[in-house]
């Protein structure tokens, strides 16, 4: 196990942008970002391999080209080096930036072993904590994004990064971490130059909030639905920015990773098309996010044991940008992301067509979507709390993160990632996804889950790809 106390903190300060970047800036929050005003932040960790890493090198080398590059970064990304604030006579909060605001970065170091935290074996979920950065937050203010690098010597060092919910979903996070990478590594091809390189188009942040129509105020419900929530009789202050610490997540449970390889989903999808339950020429959208899901939604759900009568909760987030009508940018900065959710009863998933029954499932809510039918036009918090109410002991489980994001793209000049990690998974119990880091078309997947469980679980997993 790699404890707090093996994980040394030798530094923390203040990354800012460069001093040619506006003294002011400011930005409101759409409808979409305050759907997740609370929320539990997101946390990812970047573990890159590099045999015979020494402190000399890390320290002369790789630290300054990360900082000076991050700083670079936040010229372009100027909210994130903001803070997200809540003044008492603002209806609802927005995003701050003043001179000398910066993000926070903390430098550590860890003796324990990496390659026995990085693999994909069965772990304690907790142990991955200590390389994860705080997200500062008080009822007027939250920071919006921190880091922590940390050395392992002769092994490599590794990026925690942790993100507010409310201003980043997972292509804008996805977006700054590739865009801090690009410049990264283009510093260092250029002998280290000081002036702020431009980034490509795809890398470019918009701002635009005027491409998000909202003209019944579900910002402002979603904002009163939030305030609800905190207020209590030991904190009557309703308007508070304190993020959620946790979603029930347990310190029991441990962590691990799967992989679907891309002949497995070749596999499934020739399994699902051959077996399509209800209606031979109905056209199913049986994409690598659709099979992954409905893999290990089943396998999941046939981990839990769930009775046949329990109601489950087929549930995923979906990006807008595309969908939007007119459509926006793909390059929007900001949250551009709502979640779908029917209930089904657990026979039909764990029955022998389960994984079919599924993807059909989230295939007829990815084409209601394509053909516009989208959830923001009304109070969707309110909806899902409806879902739960009616449905009393309903399973389901979350995603966080996507097959679409290539996170083991991020190269900062000395080679990709050995390992990414979706550690925010152990305060949701969220299913983690990426894009497999090989470039062949698979798929990694993150999950928690009690000790036992988690030994199902892999057993379920690889005896249902054998059958294939």
């Amino acid at each position: 196990m790699a404890p707090s106390d093996v994980v040394k903190i030798h530094e923390t300060t203040k990354v800012t942008p460069p001093s040619t970047s506006p003294t002011k800036f400011s930005l409101p929050l759409t409808k979409y970002d305050t759907l997740w005003l609370n929320f539990c932040p997101v946390e990812r960790l970047f573990f890159y391999h590099i045999t015979h890493l020494t402190s000399h090198f890390f320290n002369s080398v790789i630290l300054p080209n990360l900082k000076l590059s991050l700083s670079q970064t936040l010229l372009h990304y100027l909210p994130l080096a903001g803070n997200l604030i809540w003044p008492q006579d603002a209806l609802k909060p927005y995003i701050y930036y003043s001179l000398n605001d910066g993000v926070s970065l903390s430098v550590a170091e860890c003796n324990a072993d990496s390659t026995r935290l990085f693999d994909n074996h069965i772990h304690e979920a907790l142990e991955l904590r200590p390389f994860i950065p705080e997200l500062f937050s008080s009822d007027d203010k939250a920071a919006i994004i921190s880091i922590q690098i940390t050395l392992f010597p002769n092994e490599g060092f590794c990026i925690g990064i942790s993100t507010h919910h409310a201003i980043l979903d997972g292509r804008s996070s996805t977006m700054f971490i590739k865009s801090w990478a690009f410049l990264c590594k283009l510093r260092q091809e250029q002998e280290q130059q000081e002036e702020v390189s431009s980034l490509p188009p795809e890398l470019t942040p918009c701002f635009d909030r005027t491409l998000i129509k909202d003209p019944n105020g579900v910002d402002m419900v979603y904002v009163k639905n939030w305030s609800d929530f905190a207020k209590s009789d030991s904190n009557p202050n309703s308007q508070s920015l304190k993020i959620m610490p946790s979603m029930g997540g347990k310190p029991s449970w441990v962590r691990a990773t799967f992989e679907l390889t891309h002949q497995d989903i070749k596999e499934l999808r020739n399994k699902i098309s051959s077996k399509n339950i209800e209606n031979k020429s109905k056209q199913l959208r049986l994409s690598t996010f659709v099979l992954t899901y409905a893999y290990v939604f089943v396998c999941f759900m046939k981990t839990k044991r769930v009775k046949d009568d329990t109601s489950v909760i087929i549930a995923f987030t979906a990006d807008y940008r595309t969908r939007l009508d007119p459509p926006i940018v793909t390059n929007y900065f900001g949250n551009c992301v709502m979640s779908h959710a029917l209930v089904a009863k657990a026979r039909e998933v764990k029955e022998e067509n389960g994984v079919a029954f599924v993807a059909e499932k989230v295939s007829d809510m990815i084409k209601e979507m394509e053909n516009g039918v989208l959830e923001g036009s009304e109070d969707t918090l309110t909806k899902f709390v409806r879902m739960r109410d009616e449905y009393p002991g309903a399973q389901g489980v979350g995603v966080a993160g996507s097959t679409q994001f290539d996170m083991y793209g991020s190269d900062f000049g000395w080679g990709r990632p050995e390992k990414v990690e979706i550690v925010s998974i152990d305060r949701t119990g969220a299913i983690g996804l990426t894009r497999s880091g090989d470039g062949s078309g698979g798929v990694v997947i993150g999950l928690v889950l009690e000790k036992q469980e988690m030994e199902d679980f892999a057993s379920i997993f690889g005896d249902g790809l054998k059958n294939l």
